[in-house]
């Protein structure tokens, strides 16, 4: 059987098997974000002045930049669930948040003195975001891959990352209501390490799960 032939009657068979992938996936990341929300609220909580502070553009350019990573990392990790498509041009769309974190920056370099540059990047929790972001993404990524496994990605690896860059989206939204960090330049020196952190191993994940 030729290859092309294979992934068709690949895509074919996910099409009748109970739920649709898009289904069980959205639910795989909804049931994986309750584990992580409910360890978080447990273990941390949401900031004392969280109340105030979701009145200052700051803090919810966190919320608007994490999700607006999450959002196409899912569909395009939809998308590469099907064997018969490829990503192509949608990749761009993983552009938007590094956009808007960039344009966050230049705002943020032309409004602060820059003898508080180096203090605004470093923080007082970048440790945190470091470790904290990556262990609550860990049950959405395991749930998304458990899910996938049920379709048949031609590029286990990439679809692999865009689950981890989901699960991270995730993750971090749920992490920006206890960080008291709201500095874009904080922003943008740790969220995107820690990010990096689950879509490789969302990656390696990939290419060992989800390989047919």
């Amino acid at each position: 059987m030729k290859t092309d032939d294979l992934i068709l009657a690949l895509s074919a068979d996910a099409k009748t098997r109970g739920p649709s992938l898009t289904g069980r996936v959205l639910l795989a990341l909804a049931l994986g974000a309750c584990v992580s929300l409910a360890v978080f609220m447990a273990a941390l909580g949401v900031r004392p002045d969280i109340a105030a502070a979701a009145h200052t553009v700051r803090f919810d350019l966190k919320f608007l930049d994490t999700l607006a990573l999450l959002l196409p990392a899912l569909l395009l990790c939809l998308r590469l669930s099907r064997p018969e498509v490829s990503a192509g041009t949608m990749l761009m769309w993983l552009l938007a948040p590094v956009v808007l974190l960039a344009v966050a920056v230049a705002v943020e370099l032309a409004t602060v003195p820059s003898d508080l540059w180096l203090r605004k990047i470093i923080g007082r929790n970048w440790w945190h975001c470091l470790s904290l972001v990556p262990i609550f993404s860990l049950p959405p990524l395991a749930a998304l891959i458990l899910a996938l496994r049920e379709g048949a990605p031609r590029y286990p690896a990439l679809t692999g990352a865009l689950a981890g860059l989901a699960a991270a989206g995730v993750s971090a939204t749920i992490y920006a209501t206890n960080c008291t960090d709201d500095s874009p330049l904080f922003v943008a020196t740790w969220y995107p390490i820690s990010t990096g952190a689950v879509a490789a191993l969302g990656a390696w994940a990939g290419r060992k799960w989800l390989t047919w």
